[in-house]
């Protein structure tokens, strides 16, 4: 019988993985929660990517993406402005319009999920899959996937890359991810420049961060002439100083209860009504916006390895994107876990001798990668800590200041 390999998700590691077998000649199956997205919804303006050299790139490089991948990196400059909660530029490398060469190019993430899939095989992906749960059949390592209406199906090897409420992690560690004090709303504006030039103006081209009082209003330029606007609210203060995290805000209260972004300049305030205003996708029937925590892992979250199974990306090492190392993280494990795979590949190799041969190097995988996770994680928060104090603008045009251009986005 040959080799049966599942990997649930079809997000940058799951795609990344398939993109490196598939190049392997190695059969696999991808199952997605998602249904197949169109042409028009990934053209769509979505979250900026910044793929950093000895990660995300690598992986780009090994897949032989490359020279596609340049293709859509020109909607985001790589370039940093810092304002306080005014809106007065503290620290700016946008002012002389020169896109300089950079080692951490920006991409839509829509587009990097477009060119990585454009390598994987479609009838090597289940679209519209929900894994409802796993289980091991007792029977060396295979494991049983429960897809519901889809039916069961047994594997040898199941990878998780399924996210931050992975089902496959479940079957190594009861760990779960635990809120990080952080709630956010995510906003979009279209043809920005043509519609609203003063907000243009304001946000550059390239990333914005207005921060103060353990807020944040942070913007990316992207496709269709966007600005994608997330507002951070730290809540361990509380909405309206009850100490609560909240599901929903109207606009008014988000604009005027001190305690949110009451405080804020009337410009940065302009640019988050804007975003409201453009984005149906956040109201609520009721004139609410969607208001969404954030979650994260435990720093050095490791579990006991288990034969035929594992966890990359979110689902292994989920954290905050201020350092701008989850999809970076994400592409590396795939690339690191496609090596492993195809060191002992071999077509028609008995199940059995290819599980023995692979799980030590497996284990190995599993171990270096909390490793390097861990070492992700601390800076993540760090930088967090950074960004969300009382006075995080001045915080953060220092850091830039201090390491040039050399500075991560969100991811």
């Amino acid at each position: 019988m040959p080799l049966r390999i599942a990997i649930i998700g079809a997000g940058p590691a799951g795609l990344t993985l398939g993109a490196l077998l598939h190049k392997h000649a190695i059969p696999f199956t991808i199952f997605e929660l998602r249904q197949k997205p169109t042409d028009e919804e990934l053209s769509r303006p979505s979250g900026m990517l910044d793929l950093h050299e000895e990660s995300g790139l690598a992986a780009i490089r090994e897949g032989g993406l490359y020279d596609e991948f340049l293709k859509h990196t020109g909607d985001c400059a790589e370039t940093q402005r810092v304002a306080d909660k005014n809106g007065n530029i503290l620290y700016s490398d946008d002012d002389d319009g020169i896109n300089r060469p950079s080692d951490r190019p920006e991409i839509a993430r829509h587009a990097l999920l477009a060119i990585l899939s454009s390598k994987v095989p479609q009838d090597s992906i289940k679209w519209g899959h929900k894994l409802l749960s796993a289980r091991p059949t007792g029977i060396s390592t295979e494991t049983e996937l429960d897809f519901g209406p889809h039916g069961k199906c047994t594997f040898d090897l199941v990878i998780g890359a399924d996210g931050a409420w992975s089902t496959v992690r479940a079957l190594l560690t009861d760990i779960r991810p635990h809120y990080a004090g952080i709630q956010n709303i995510t906003l979009t504006i279209e043809n920005i420049t043509t519609r609203y030039p003063r907000l243009a103006a304001l946000i550059g081209r390239g990333s914005f961060l207005s921060l103060g009082l353990r807020h944040g209003v942070i913007t990316h330029r992207g496709p269709r002439d966007s600005a994608r606007v997330y507002v951070f609210l730290t809540a361990e203060e509380g909405f309206s100083g009850e100490g609560k995290r909240v599901a929903s805000v109207t606009k008014e209260e988000l604009l005027s209860n001190e305690a949110l972004l009451g405080r804020f300049g009337d410009s940065v305030k302009e640019l988050v009504a804007v975003g409201v205003a453009c984005d149906e996708s956040v109201g609520r029937a009721d004139g609410a916006v969607e208001v969404k925590p954030l979650y994260m892992l435990p720093i050095g979250a490791a579990w006991e390895h288990k034969p035929g199974v594992t966890i990359v990306g979110d689902a292994a090492h989920l954290m905050c994107p201020w350092a701008g190392e989850g999809v970076n993280l994400a592409m590396c494990d795939a690339l690191l876990l496609a090596k492993v795979i195809v060191e002992e590949w071999e077509d028609g190799l008995d199940v059995g001798q290819f599980q023995a041969a692979l799980d030590p190097l497996l284990r190995q995988f599993e171990e270096d990668m909390v490793t390097r996770a861990k070492e992700k994680a601390e800076e993540t928060v760090n930088n967090g800590q950074m960004m969300f104090g009382e006075d995080g603008a001045n915080g953060m045009a220092s850091f830039f200041l201090s390491m040039g251009q050399d500075s991560g986005g969100l991811s």
